[in-house]
């Protein structure tokens, strides 16, 4: 069984939607990483938190033989908090990143099915989670400026 730093403090092991529930507790604590300490220290830990994620699934895949087990969310969080890193602010842009994220990690469009296809080990599990929460900052980003932009543009 994956451990509690692999399923987010047990929220892997949720009997429904085990990566919702890990991109929600990482965004909970991805802004108030933020808010309270800094910007910074989130790029930091999801740096960390990457490559001790890599080293611990490459070990846990060669024990189990199970590739992308569903318990593990740790990729969930690094995603999210990519996301949160590009477009964090507002609690729009917030949920923005959040909604943006599950949809790439669920849907899985283009390159990011790719890598989840293709790449092995560790650097898949996370690498299709990380290129989601790159793509769903950039578009929680837009969408926020392009409702600003409609908003005080063509709404006065």
């Amino acid at each position: 069984m994956p451990n509690a730093f692999l399923t987010f403090f047990y929220t892997g092991l949720s009997p429904k939607a085990p990566g919702t529930a890990g991109s929600l507790l990482a965004v909970i604590l991805g802004v108030g990483i933020i808010r309270y300490i800094s910007m910074e220290t989130l790029v930091l830990l999801s740096i960390l938190f990457t490559l001790m994620a890599v080293k611990q699934i490459n070990a846990y895949e060669a024990t189990s033989g199970n590739h992308d087990d569903g318990r593990i969310v740790i990729d969930e969080v690094v995603g999210v908090w990519i996301a949160l890193i590009l477009s964090s602010g507002t609690l729009f842009q917030i949920v923005l990143s959040f909604v943006f994220f599950r949809l790439f990690d669920i849907w899985k469009p283009s390159l990011i099915g790719k890598i989840d296809k293709d790449v092995k080990g560790g650097w898949g599990v996370m690498g299709d989670d990380m290129l989601a929460g790159v793509v769903a900052g950039i578009c929680s980003a837009g969408t926020f400026q392009l409702f600003g932009y409609v908003s005080n543009t063509l709404l006065k």
